[in-house]
């Protein structure tokens, strides 16, 4: 036993010995938003100004209770500056050691003493990561003391120009963490890797103190530290200079969003001996990223589309300062909506969201600051070398922006490349650069032009902007068909991920997104989904399956296509499963009767083949079939869903035995009385004005009127047929526009329409009134449990749905989904409301249902997203209107998005049945 301790004592010495010639990390913050660390503040005016207080670090002072709020410019309270103190220990141990003391990130000039001393030039933007070495300043006996002045408008006007007044909030304050680095005097101070997809591995040592004749060693390894190819090394031969490494490795797996393979290289410095002085790990992937000229965008030799978008670095209560919790949610919201890519505009992320897409998978456009206005080129070029040298190893990253829509300086470009041994693209985003067209916000002209004559690849780094309910998905089927078609095509970047919503402390918490500059996510900003989230999910599924509706003599087989770009189908899996609906006043849910499991078919990207359900025979007595794609992952890619029948009328309402119907008339109006239900018509106009059942009045009326059409009474005719009686207005118009009612003992009241027109219509149906204050909520059978527009009917999935009324206005209020809109093939609606619920039956498949018309948005400048109704309250549509963006009217965004076209007089016939028991 003694012998087995005595051999064991030099290992165990070694393994501590080699643990401490790691970096070692004493944050003096906390680390994130959820766990911050008290530090002495004193703002100088604004909100709790002028005296000395507590605050949470890292942190936006203003979300803290602190100075101003400012959006797009710093119009409120130029002037302020936060004044930050701490103090902190550092062991004896490190006596000797090098220490530098690290901030991810302080808006906007910083200045930090030590002990009262500075401890560097004076920090010059607000995104960006720097450091000063602090050990001469250090006392590592006793007590430290850090003061840090922070001011939101730089000493530089380039970088005011660049960060302060630009398309965002313009927070304050330390808001990423802020430690101690440190490591022995000499020491590795940085390294850039460049790995290829062939194996090749290049790595680029910069270190510090490190003597000529040292030694520098790379291990590659796997992430459970299992050793990869050979140990490469190389000496040290110049101070002054990178050391370079490079190495081979075989059968490496790639680097992709749709296989994130990561692996880890420990790169040691050794002296002369061979004596370990200092090592560091870093994670990386193998992959090539470039840009062939008049072709197209290439990762590992593949031709890829970027399906992405634009993401702020924010949340409502915190500003800026965020968590690797919440990163990690974000990419995961992003690759739930099958998107492959994200932009940060404008500002470099927090390292955590980059390494959750570097580990979850997502390519990434690493942005230099510059809402269109540039840094001047003496800050830019430190700026530059933050950015790049902070974020060059990380695989998802695959272009740098060196600004954004004009706030570009050409003599930054060479930087990167500088500090980049992988020399990735650098873009302009808007700009027409480097072989790029990255236009902002083209109207579909603009994409079949390129698509004809753009000589440049082509990938919008901002398009369909998401205004309130408008773009996003709304014109993307047809955007996308089109950009498709581009010769050069690498996809777009849609604006924006999240609304940039803020809680306002000096507002009582109340939520500002300033009109209409803010309010552009697919998600509200708390990440609550809007219908667009699920539109693009399936016009971006790399698994398409563009079935609309199942053929009458469908035999199981659907179409499908892989539009993955490294992935095989048969990696995937699929579910389907057959379903039963539950009837209008039914509590219960839908029931399944048949469900199954398959393997994805064996489909190279790019190809088509056949899915093959192997459905019952009883599949046809089903009222829906879905059908559900999960990626080699097992995450769900989207569900399908198509509707068995058509629909039909309701059965009878279960009266026992038929009664009479009773007339009663004046000059005014009509009553019925069928079943003990009373059904009053006004003669005038030739409209129900009203019903009542044994429980209630039901205040219907004014319909059915033809949507969008003045129609004159010519006449009201009302005559018994048989057992039934008939109520059929004769209108004097051109659209032609017939009604007749049908009223039966022992059934749901009937109505027959038809009308027919020319030329455009923003919509095309009837309409009824119903009081607004009256209803309650709505329960129908159909596409949900979204609305749609004429532009974004995709994303929704058949079923039966229950909402409660809501006056939500996307992107000013955030309780999804909106009730009021439109909703798309409707079989049944019951309306539900303080009177009594009522059901209507469709018997036309494809009935759009209008409920209600939504508000419009407080912020809208123009009508663009603010989309035509009808004047009624209660529609039954054969078209609907499309949604515009915000720099763009509907009529701008491709075919799907014009108004409803009729070339030659066409009938349009429908039914209707109405359930008021």
């Amino acid at each position: 036993m003694m012998k087995k301790l005595l051999f064991m004592f030099p290992a165990i010495f070694f393994a501590l010995n080699v643990h401490a010639q790691d970096t070692q990390y004493q944050y003096l913050s906390g680390k994130d938003k959820d766990h911050m660390v008290t530090w002495d503040f004193m703002v100088n005016t604004g909100m709790k100004s002028g005296v000395w207080s507590k605050i949470g670090v890292p942190s936006n002072w203003e979300q803290q209770g602190f100075g101003s709020y400012n959006y797009y410019k710093d119009t409120q309270n130029p002037e302020e500056t936060g004044q930050y103190k701490y103090k902190f220990n550092v062991s004896k141990s490190n006596a000797g050691k090098a220490v530098f003391i690290v901030f991810e990130a302080a808006m906007t000039d910083a200045e930090v003493k030590i002990n009262g001393k500075l401890a560097g030039p004076i920090h010059q933007g607000g995104f960006y990561t720097f450091q000063y070495n602090i050990t001469s300043l250090l006392n590592f006996e006793g007590e430290n003391l850090l003061e840090v002045r922070v001011s939101k408008q730089s000493a530089d006007p380039s970088v005011n120009r660049a960060e302060r007044k630009a398309d965002f909030w313009l927070f304050g304050g330390i808001f990423r963490p802020v430690y101690l680095k440190i490591l022995p005097k000499a020491h590795l101070d940085r390294i850039a890797i460049d790995a290829k997809a062939n194996g090749g591995f290049s790595l680029d040592a910069f270190t510090e103190n490190a003597p000529v004749g040292s030694f520098l060693k790379a291990r590659v390894q796997k992430l459970n530290g299992e050793n990869v190819g050979t140990e490469i090394s190389s000496k040290i031969t110049s101070v002054e200079n990178a050391t370079n490494l490079k190495g081979w490795f075989k059968d490496v797996k790639l680097w992709s969003p749709e296989s994130p393979n990561l692996y880890q290289v420990v790169v040691s410095l050794s002296d002369a001996n061979g004596k370990l002085i200092h090592r560091i790990k870093q994670k990386f992937g193998f992959r090539t990223a470039e840009l062939r000229a008049h072709d197209g965008f290439y990762v590992n030799n593949k031709k890829i589309i970027f399906k992405g978008v634009n993401r702020h670095s924010e949340w409502p209560e915190s500003g800026r300062a965020l968590s690797k919790t919440l990163n990690i949610e974000d990419v995961k919201l992003i690759k739930e909506m099958n998107m492959n890519a994200v932009r940060m505009s404008h500002y470099p992320p927090d390292p955590s969201f980059l390494d959750a897409c570097d580990s979850l998978g997502l390519f990434v456009i690493d942005e230099l600051t510059g809402w269109q206005a540039k840094y001047d080129t003496e800050v830019g070029t430190k700026l530059v070398k933050e950015l790049v040298t902070r974020d060059v190893n990380h695989p998802s990253i695959v272009i740098w922006a060196n600004g954004n829509e004009g706030g570009f300086n050409y003599d930054l470009d060479h930087l990167y490349a500088k500090y980049d041994n992988q020399s990735r693209l650098v873009i302009h985003p808007w700009e027409k650069f480097n072989g790029t067209d990255t236009k902002h916000y083209p109207d579909y002209n603009y994409v079949v032009n390129s698509a004809l004559y753009g000589k440049d690849v082509f990938f919008p780094t901002e398009f369909m902007h998401g205004l309130h309910d408008g773009g996003h998905g709304a014109g993307l089927d047809d955007f996308w068909s089109a950009m498709m078609k581009h010769p050069y095509a690498a996809g777009g970047f849609l604006w924006s991920f999240a609304d940039e919503g803020v809680t306002r402390l000096d507002r009582n918490g109340k939520m500002d997104i300033q009109g209409n500059a803010a309010p552009d996510g697919i998600l509200g900003p708390h990440r609550e989904k809007e219908g667009s989230f699920y539109t693009i999910k399936e016009i971006w599924s790399p698994v398409q399956i563009t079935l609309k509706n199942l053929p009458v003599n469908f035999d199981g087989k659907i179409p499908v296509e892989n539009q993955y770009f490294f992935t095989n189908l048969n990696q995937c899996r699929f579910e389907w499963r057959l379903a039963k609906l539950p009837a209008p006043g039914a509590n219960s849910q839908a029931t399944t009767t048949a469900s199954g499991k398959l393997t994805g078919i064996g489909l190279m990207p790019g190809d088509r083949g056949l899915l093959s359900l192997p459905l019952p025979a009883s599949w046809k007595f089903n009222d829906v079939l879905y059908l559900t794609a999960f990626d080699p992952y097992n995450k769900e890619i989207f569900t399908w869903s198509w509707p068995i029948k058509t629909p039909t009328a309701p059965v009878t309402t279960g009266v026992a035995a038929k009664s009479k119907i009773q007339v009663s008339e004046t000059n005014k109006t009509l009553s019925l009385n069928v079943d003990g239900i009373v059904y009053n018509f006004d003669k005038k106009t030739g409209y129900i004005q009203g019903v009542t059942n044994k429980k209630s009045e039901i205040s219907i009326s004014g319909g059915p009127a033809l949507a969008g059409v003045k129609c004159e009474l010519k006449e009201f005719k009302n005559y018994a047929s048989g057992d039934d009686y008939i109520v059929e207005p004769v209108y004097n118009n051109e659209a032609k526009f017939k009604v007749k009612w049908i009223f039966s003992s022992g059934k749901d009241v009937k109505l027959d329409y038809e009308y027919s027109g020319q030329g455009e219509a923003d919509f095309m149906g009837i309409t009824f009134n119903y009081p607004e204050e009256n209803i309650t909520g709505m329960k129908w059978a159909g596409n949900g449990p979204y609305r749609v527009w004429k532009n974004r009917l995709k994303g929704t999935k058949f079923g039966v749905w229950d909402s409660d009324f809501n006056n939500t206005i996307t992107g000013e209020s955030w309780k999804y989904p909106e009730f009021k809109g439109y909703y798309s093939d409707v079989y049944w609606v019951t309306i539900k409301n303080k009177q009594s619920p009522f059901t209507v039956y469709t018997t036309n498949k494809g009935t759009f249902f209008q409920m209600l018309k939504p508000l419009k948005a407080a912020g809208a400048t123009n009508n663009n997203t603010t989309p035509p109704f009808p004047d009624g309250d209660l529609g039954f549509l054969d078209a609907i209107s499309p949604i515009g963006t915000k720099f763009q009217s509907a009529e701008k965004l491709g075919p799907q998005s014009q108004k409803n076209m009729q070339l030659n007089y066409t009938w349009n016939k429908g039914s209707l049945w109405f359930d008021f028991n």
